[in-house]
């Protein structure tokens, strides 16, 4: 079955606009106006992917990515009007795995959707099937799961990319590059968008009991480490 692609867009002929592409794609569609309605679509249908506008009434777009990501990992791409660099940062801090800003291409929003598409179907079928460790943090890349002395962190698909590609070499400092060409490599997104991703990591893990593993590696990048 194709994916379920959920349109949150109050803008009603943008938002059909994007529907009939994602139909030409084949994708399967759900919409919704504002964000009350776009959580009671997400709860009933499990989309596969949200394409999620940032200004909504009611409910604000990042206050539905709260929700959604506080409910699992499913892919959110955020569509603003704004193109300031901070507001995209807030959105990727918060859990969203792309974004476009308006006006856009409509075949550009779903080269993003596919592009994401892929990575998040990449991570269910791993086929490495022994998990990392380091020290008490165990990354399981067939399950798409890391806990930290066998508590689960609760990681988005560019989180757990992430923090993968950090503990197959523990100790090796990566580049903010490196990292986002495994992490967003279809994306046009800034560098500065692992430094978002990656403070969201540091604090899930330090909440998990395992402060100090992720260190910041000053002028290149970051390492992962077993803590001391």
């Amino acid at each position: 079955m194709s994916a379920l692609i959920l349109i949150v867009e109050d803008e009603p002929q943008l938002a059909e606009v994007l529907e009939a592409y994602a139909r030409q794609e084949g994708y399967r569609t759900e919409r919704a106006a504002d964000g009350n309605a776009a959580l009671t679509v997400f709860r009933a249908a499990h989309p596969d992917l949200i394409l999620l506008d940032v200004m909504l009434p009611g409910r604000s777009g990042l206050e539905v990515l709260k929700a959604v990501r506080a409910a699992g990992a499913t892919p959110v791409i955020l569509v603003t009007a704004r193109a300031e660099e901070t507001d995209q940062i807030v959105g990727l801090e918060l859990g969203a795995d792309d974004y476009v800003v308006k006006p856009f291409r409509p075949r550009e929003v779903m080269a993003r959707v596919k592009a994401v598409l892929r990575r998040a179907s990449q991570l269910l079928g791993d086929s490495e099937d022994r998990p990392l460790r380091v020290g008490s943090l165990e990354v399981d890349r067939r399950a798409v799961a890391a806990r930290v002395d066998g508590q689960a962190l609760s990681l988005t698909p560019a989180e757990f990319r992430l923090l993968a590609q950090l503990a197959e070499v523990p100790g090796r400092a990566f580049t903010r590059e490196e990292l986002l060409a495994h992490a967003l490599p279809d994306s046009d997104a800034l560098e500065r968008v692992v430094d978002a991703h990656l403070a969201s990591v540091r604090r899930k893990l330090d909440a998990a009991g395992a402060p100090g593993m992720l260190r910041t590696v000053r002028g290149v990048g970051y390492r992962l480490e077993a803590a001391s």
